[in-house]
């Protein structure tokens, strides 16, 4: 089997309304897609801070001015109107935890794909909040990415963990620390050992300016031999980047000996052989 658990049904413009992209129609469009490249389980798992409801979390500018649909309308289409698992990718925010772990016990998705988008106010892949522009050090930026990962694994919230090095979203275009990176991922690796959580292998990076999966090889092989299993995901925004550059990530799973992929549903996790239909 192969999964893509990580897929929007909209860009992420506020102009890309749920009206527009929520219907059956698109949804199939996804479908089509992965037909054609041989993956049998889809998901949908939104961003939580374009729900209204998210305002009960946190009330970060970005969020407040994004925030303009209702979570039970989306969770009712996904359910009544779709063949797509029911999921949310939801920010970990640090001090909100609690409001955070409310808004997702209240729906019944089969899976949530946890992500660190933001380190405080500042976020690594938003241009418009970018952590960079403090002059933050690239060593200071990665360590508190990382202890970030490792204490959203940590929190039991999330099912997922989803592009796990998303700090090097940008490429040449912010620095990135000299040296072994493994001493950075060494960080999150206590979090994400006992969590047990699924590692998302993402090719959304191949399409940023990172030019990389998500995560890097050796941050991957780190969380295979601390027990963790593999979810796989394109990130798509589109139909048309559904299952995209698969090959790579196969291909990498294949040198790591991984012949497994996660498969969710009711928040409950099973192992399948991996295989295209």
């Amino acid at each position: 089997m192969l999964t893509d658990y990580h897929l929007h049904l909209r860009p992420d413009e506020l102009s890309a309304t749920a009206d527009e992209y929520f219907t059956p129609a698109n949804a199939e469009r996804y479908r089509t897609m992965a037909g054609e490249r041989g993956i049998a389980e889809l998901g949908v798992s939104e961003h939580v801070h374009r729900f209204r409801q998210a305002l009960a979390v946190w009330h970060h500018p970005f969020w407040r001015e994004n925030a303009v649909d209702d979570l039970d309308a989306y969770c009712g289409f996904v359910t009544e109107q779709t063949d797509l698992r029911l999921g949310l990718e939801a920010d970990f925010i640090v001090g909100r935890e609690d409001r955070m772990a409310s808004l997702i016990d209240a729906y019944p998705w089969d899976y949530v794909v946890g992500s660190v988008h933001f380190l405080s106010e500042l976020a690594v892949d938003h241009p418009g909040w970018d952590v960079w522009e403090r002059k933050a050090s690239p060593e200071t930026v990665w360590r508190r990415y990382f202890e970030t990962l490792g204490e959203a694994a940590r929190s039991g919230m999330f099912d997922i963990l989803a592009h796990p090095d998303l700090v090097k979203v940008w490429g040449p275009q912010r620095p990135r620390p000299a040296g072994d990176l493994r001493r950075f991922y060494e960080r999150a690796m206590d979090g994400i050992a006992g969590s047990q959580i699924a590692i998302e292998l993402s090719t959304a990076g191949l399409r940023k300016p990172a030019r990389e999966l998500y995560p890097a090889p050796d941050f991957l092989r780190m969380c295979l031999e601390a027990g963790c299993p593999v979810a796989l995901s394109s990130d798509a925004h589109t139909p048309a980047e559904v299952g995209d550059r698969y090959d790579q990530a196969l291909g990498l799973l294949d040198e790591l000996g991984v012949q497994e992929l996660s498969v969710f549903e009711g928040r409950r996790r099973r192992l399948e052989p991996i295989g295209a239909t």
